[in-house]
């Protein structure tokens, strides 16, 4: 079985770059209920997972 572990020194590569675009706080939810079933009680993070694209076609 081959060893895909890299054992070269790392320090040469950069750190990973994040992107976290801004969030507006626009409330919380309502219906705590529904909130406990998504996960989250802030509407704009709830944001399900589809398995495809997030545009609208």
């Amino acid at each position: 079985m081959k060893d895909y572990m890299y054992k070269d020194n790392c320090d040469m590569f950069p750190i990973a770059m994040a992107y976290v675009p801004w969030q507006q706080f626009k409330g919380i939810s309502d219906n705590l209920e529904e909130a406990y079933d998504t996960g989250t009680v802030f509407p704009e993070l709830d944001k399900p997972f589809t398995g495809r694209r997030c545009c609208n076609r």
